[in-house]
């Protein structure tokens, strides 16, 4: 890949971090989305626009793939804690009927 077709990479450090104003973009905004023509002389869209939203959309889907994996952590430790609910009353189900 030469270096005209790369992404150029930003010169600010560090993580990004999103302000209490942050709304995520919603799907339909994605779709609805449209960018501005270069200017005159040059073909195409906007590299500046297009790679400001790609990097919007990165951050909201990296939020969502996150709060999955939280979700999923979640429903393994609550279908565990079921689990061995369910083993201890079978369990003392088990005692009863042998003490009878």
């Amino acid at each position: 890949m030469n270096a005209r077709n790369q992404r150029p990479t930003s010169t600010g450090g560090g993580a990004t971090y999103r302000s209490a104003a942050y709304t995520s973009l919603l799907p339909w905004q994605v779709r609805e989305r449209r960018f501005a023509p270069t200017g005159l002389g040059r073909r195409g869209l906007n590299p500046d626009d297009v790679y400001a939203f790609l990097d919007r959309v990165a951050v909201d889907m990296a939020a969502l793939h996150a709060a999955l994996g939280e979700s999923r952590r979640e429903t393994a430790r609550i279908k565990d804690a079921l689990r061995r609910w369910q083993t201890d009353q079978n369990r003392a189900g088990n005692e009863r009927d042998h003490t009878r």
